[in-house]
């Protein structure tokens, strides 16, 4: 092994950045593999990888003794001593090898180690590097749309992530060319190398959204407390704030409405209600069926966490929203089953 050897790892640390240390390991890994193979030998083989000198020291060490009964880890003492003059029976002597000895089957085999270590640590750089994106927003270049799933290839710099259908907002078109953002939900480390899992439909990316938009939240006055989302229809976010001067649903929509709206069109016009946590249930499930006008709560069970909820008739059907989505999403906001009626005395089915 030359200097071109190491001088062809800090190459190759510096354009796939991976560190040196991790592919010499490897490598040795590989080594005593392939000595081990090309001997028939098993435990008595040393490898010394020494990166910073740009050496590879590579031995059998085998035990002194008056007959040999194991050759591949025994050795005489008159042939012990063309190695170690002051050899003995009962000492071990190393064998240095030279890379060239190690023959093209064991070479072959180092090689295949290596190659697969190489590309291990790769993937273990690219996993990395995907991590550091999981729970933030990605901007992307819509490359290919499958016309049979529906499934969206982007290119998103230095890898290929597939947005699926079932992760796009319902009636959402895109076309070739179209640069759009994405919410990086985690990430998948898979047979073939990592994969981004990205989503245009999770609540996360209407919570980053409003994290990137407003200065409150990211300096930690504001706070997000809670969040549901209907992709393509309606958001509700509960916000909170710390100081008692900062109006936390104000701040969210901002001077004459400009930073929900910029939300909103991102979201392509979905429609997004900014609620006042409230420590207190009660209160905060009125808050939540907003837009609908709440006369009352009434805590059914505090455990079971179930509660009835009475509005003006005329309010009723906005308090439940169509196809009950208003409800369910209040619902999921708090956490609470929220049981609706009107205030005339007819009962609704409970939101889940």
């Amino acid at each position: 092994m030359n200097n071109d050897f190491f001088e062809a790892l800090e190459m190759f640390e510096k354009e796939k950045g991976i560190e040196k240390g991790y592919l010499t390991e490897k490598i040795q890994i590989a080594i005593v593999a392939a000595v081990k193979k090309g001997y028939d030998v098993e435990d008595n083989v040393i490898v010394e990888v020494d990166g910073e000198k740009g050496k590879i020291y590579v031995a059998i060490k085998k035990l002194v003794v008056e007959e040999v009964e194991m050759p591949e880890t025994e050795m005489l003492v008159d042939e012990a001593r063309n190695y170690s003059s002051k050899a003995n029976v009962g000492d071990f002597v190393e064998i240095p090898l030279e890379p060239k000895e190690f023959g093209r089957i064991a070479a072959q085999a180092a090689k295949q180690i290596i190659r697969q270590g190489i590309r291990e640590a790769e993937r273990s750089q690219m996993y990395k590097e995907l991590q550091k994106k999981e729970n933030e927003i990605v901007s992307a270049v819509v490359l290919k749309i499958d016309q049979r799933t529906g499934n969206l290839t982007l290119d998103m710099g230095k890898y290929q992530s597939l947005l699926p259908k079932a992760e796009q907002v319902e009636n959402e078109t895109f076309k070739d060319g179209e640069h759009i953002k994405v919410y990086v939900v985690g990430v998948n480390a898979g047979e073939k190398g990592p994969k981004l899992m990205i989503s245009r439909t999770n609540a996360g990316l209407v919570k980053r959204l409003f994290e990137m938009e407003v200065p409150e939240i990211f300096e930690g006055i504001v706070e997000i407390k809670a969040i549901s989302r209907e992709a393509g229809t309606r958001t509700k976010m509960a916000v909170y704030s710390k100081d008692e001067n900062v109006d936390p649903s104000g701040a969210c929509i901002g001077p004459k409405g400009i930073r929900v709206a910029k939300i909103v069109d991102e979201l392509k016009g979905e429609k997004i209600d900014i609620i006042k946590y409230n420590e207190d249930p009660a209160e905060f499930i009125k808050e939540a069926l907003a837009p609908a006008k709440v006369l009352s709560v009434e805590i059914l069970d505090l455990e079971e966490k179930t509660c009835r909820a009475t509005v003006p008739d005329n309010q009723l059907s906005l308090a439940i929203g169509n196809k009950g989505k208003n409800a369910k999403l209040a619902a999921r906001l708090t956490g609470w089953k929220i049981d609706i009626k009107p205030e005339s005395g007819i009962v609704e089915k409970p939101a889940n």
